[in-house]
Parts: structure tokens; C-alpha cells; sequence
């Protein structure tokens, strides 16, 4: 990160702009454009920090998610927001070019208003830290289906999955037989029905492929 500090110092740049950038830029980094560092983040900061925002909103069902422009800091997500639009819709069947058609010129409005607010000096308005959460990778066990969740829950997780175009998860064993589950439906629909969570709520499994026990690769005997 020293060579990018010294790299962007030769550029003299005003302003940098990031959008789906993982790593922590060091305050020497930070420090280089005279009006700052701005970033793009898929939620209402500052709920869901952190590098997976939108799975997340997936993930718990969300109705719907946001996108905050904000200055970037020597911390995740943590800087001052200059703009920020909630409202962008989170439909059952998402998938990332559906999420962008309605995304997109939300990201477009909010960083041209963003941009004339750095141009202008303002430091942005901090943000609530009581209220923030934390949006991390998913974790590995994510990628198994445990029918003892809710019906809720299990059809959020393939939801999920299917977002991030996993190309054989999230399994399920049923019966004797694992499955890689690719769509579900929480309403009657053709497939067949698993009872799932303790109350036995069923979902529609309607559309699967041959799946791998975890931990055995694609391919492998089951």
C-alpha cells in the first residue's frame, strides 16, 4: 500500500472514488486527495458494514436495501455519510442484474450529489455507531442446508446462494440422496416439499441438481 500512496501522489488526484473494493486503504493512502476518499456501500450505513452488505440483506429476508456514499476512514465503513437512498427492492427471485437495473441509477444520483458536497468542503453527517452490525463473508456451514431451520430461513439461504451464482451450493441431504438446491418456494408449486424447522413448515423444492456431501469435491463418489 506504500507503493500506491506514492503511486497516486505522481497523479496529484482531487478525489478518489471506490465501489466493491474489499481492503482497508491506510491513512497514507487516504491522505493523498485534497478532498478525500468517497465510497460506494450497499447498505444504509451503518447498518451492514463490512464486505457483504448485500448478501446479508439477502440473507435475513430484507423487503429491501440501500446504498450510502460515504468518506472513507482509517476504519470499515465507519466515515461520514454524504448520501445515502433507501428503498432499492430485494425481489424472491434476485439475481445481480435485476438488483442493478433498479441499483444503478439509485449509485448514480447519490455519488452526483455526493460529488458536488466534497467539491463544496462538507465533511458529511457522522453515523449512529450505537446501531451498526457487521456484514462478514458467509461462513462455511452456510453452504449446508439444515432442514431443522425454518422455511424462512432455509429458502432465504438459497435465495442467497443464487446471488452469488454458487456453482454447486448450498447442499441438502434428502432422503438418502445429497442435493445441490437451486430454487425453492415458500407457497405450493410444483417440485416436492421437505418439512423443515420445528414446526414442520414445508418448502417446495422446485428446482435441484446432484449435490456432493460436505467437504467432498465436485465430482466425487457420494
Amino acid at each position: 500500500m506504500d507503493g500506491l500512496a506514492l503511486a497516486l501522489k505522481s497523479h496529484r488526484p482531487d478525489l478518489l472514488i471506490v465501489f466493491g473494493f474489499a481492503w482497508k486503504l491506510p491513512p497514507p493512502v487516504l491522505a493523498v486527495p485534497r478532498l478525500g476518499v468517497l465510497n460506494i456501500h450497499v447498505s444504509m450505513l451503518p447498518k451492514y458494514r463490512g464486505p457483504a452488505p448485500l448478501l446479508w440483506a439477502i440473507r435475513n429476508g430484507d423487503p429491501s436495501s440501500g446504498v450510502t456514499v460515504h468518506r472513507m476512514d482509517s476504519e470499515f465503513d465507519t466515515g461520514n455519510i454524504l448520501a445515502q437512498q433507501d428503498g432499492i427492492g430485494l425481489a424472491d427471485d434476485i439475481s445481480w442484474a435485476t438488483y442493478c437495473a433498479e441499483a444503478m441509477p439509485v449509485v448514480r444520483d447519490l455519488l452526483r450529489r455526493s460529488l458536488d458536497r466534497a467539491a463544496a468542503g462538507h465533511t458529511g453527517e457522522p453515523q449512529d455507531h450505537s446501531k451498526a452490525s457487521y456484514a462478514g463473508f458467509m461462513e462455511a456451514a452456510f453452504s449446508v442446508i439444515r432442514w431443522s431451520d425454518s422455511a424462512d430461513t432455509i429458502h432465504n439461504q438459497v435465495r442467497t446462494h443464487r446471488f452469488m451464482r454458487s456453482p454447486d451450493r448450498p447442499v441438502a441431504k434428502v432422503g438418502d440422496t445429497w442435493l445441490h438446491i437451486i430454487r425453492t418456494s415458500l407457497e405450493p408449486a410444483d417440485g416436492f416439499s421437505v418439512a423443515c424447522g420445528d414446526d414442520g413448515r414445508p418448502l417446495w423444492i422446485t428446482e435441484s441438481a446432484a449435490g456432493q456431501p460436505p467437504g467432498e469435491p465436485p465430482g466425487a463418489d457420494a
